[in-house]
């Protein structure tokens, strides 16, 4: 059914293949249900919003969210991560992230910080992503309004302590941001317990679904600006964006095929459940990581062997550019991985590979023992050719 011939190895970008059922529920959608959602009383448009409502529900119950509404779909992470930015930090706000944070956090702050006079603390980590919930803490002013974590650093492979930061915001009265585009679907998560107060996740990793789906929930407590206005297919007579949920925050037209998808891909997810897929991703990890640290000359980043991670293995081969080490594992050995900055400068200067960027390998649900083992193999013969 899949084209196994490539080894898939970049699972932090997209996760593939996907379920089988994934695939299937975007063709069904497609060719039975694919009206506007919202946006009629006829059967077809019905059934496409119950595509939604489906969907909604799955995510809710997989992170323990009260209202399925609170959730509004988003194209990815990015759009869920700038909508809860932009749509909540007021002018001369206090923003405290962290320096393992992606460019789809960095940016839009230093967007509000040159426009809207937004300041700005990144708490370091340590070199291998792991953050002192006490730093937080003493970046924290009477004008901070938002703490943003990245949940697991899309470089380094670092779990933040989520509940603890989740516990410091509600002792501070500082809301929380996290941005969930590694673990959603791979950690588990449970907003109430952790005081999350938006959760930005993507539909296409973890989660298993299509790209170009993704959410945001929004506390209940929270009533931030749209970043999008529009049409809802609800209160139309008038000229402001609704206050209902979740109309307020999807403008415009779904998309129902992939969101279809998305549903099918969280099901899969909860039949798996999130601790075994995390566990089977760990194991492998330690795998690649024991086979990568036996050769000479090699530099892993992130948390040492047998320490917390998420399924991602970074490293730089001394003398190697890693951008022509991972077209030599593409071309030759079949082997797609990741190389470059990651769009996570703040990480790569945090590991001290800011100059060089890095190789990232990372595994996923179908990833094998087998395919691990022919990496490390590759990359031993890639090393031998330079020396």
């Amino acid at each position: 059914m899949h084209n196994k011939e490539v080894i898939y190895l970049d699972h932090a970008a997209t996760s593939w293949p996907k379920p089988p059922e994934v695939a299937e529920a975007v063709m069904q959608t497609m060719l039975n249900d694919a009206a506007n959602p919202g946006r009629g009383s006829h059967q077809m448009a019905v059934r496409a919003s119950r595509v939604l409502f489906d969907a909604r529900f799955k995510l809710a119950k997989l992170f323990h969210i009260a209202n399925a509404n609170d959730i509004a779909f988003t194209m990815n992470t990015t759009m869920g991560l700038n909508m809860a930015i932009k749509g909540f930090v007021k002018k001369g706000d206090h923003v405290v992230a962290t320096n393992i944070e992606h460019n789809s956090v960095r940016r839009p702050l230093e967007f509000l910080k040159q426009t809207q006079g937004v300041k700005v603390s990144y708490v370091k980590t340590d070199p291998h992503g792991m953050v002192n919930v006490s730093q937080i803490e003493e970046e924290l002013r009477p004008d901070t309004s938002l703490i943003i974590v990245n949940h697991s650093s899309n470089l380094l492979g670092s779990i933040v302590p989520l509940a603890e930061i989740g516990e410091l915001a509600r002792r501070k009265g500082v809301k929380l941001l996290v941005d969930a585009a590694q673990t959603a679907g791979l950690l588990e998560i449970d907003v109430g317990q952790m005081n999350i107060d938006m959760l930005a996740f993507p539909g296409h990793k973890g989660l298993l679904g299509p790209q170009g789906t993704g959410g945001l929930y929004i506390s209940p407590e929270l009533d931030i600006t749209p970043l999008l206005h529009g049409g809802t297919g609800s209160q139309s007579e008038s000229a402001e964006q609704p206050n209902v949920r979740p109309d307020r925050y999807e403008a415009g037209t779904q998309n129902t095929p992939g969101i279809a998808g998305l549903a099918a891909g969280v099901r899969f997810v909860m039949q798996e459940t999130v601790a075994n897929i995390h566990a089977r991703e760990w194991s492998l990890t330690q795998r690649m990581m024991e086979g990568l640290r036996e050769l000479d000359g090699i530099k892993l980043l992130g948390p040492g062997l047998g320490q917390p991670r998420t399924g991602i293995v970074s490293f730089v081969l001394e003398g190697v550019d890693p951008s022509e080490t991972a077209f030599i594992l593409d071309q030759h050995y079949h082997i797609a991985v990741r190389s470059g900055f990651h769009c996570t400068p703040l990480a790569h200067e945090t590991a001290g590979t800011l100059e060089t960027g890095a190789i990232r390998a990372s595994v996923g649900c179908f990833t094998t023992e087998q395919e691990v083992d022919s990496l490390i193999a590759a990359v031993k013969e890639i090393k031998q050719h330079y020396r």
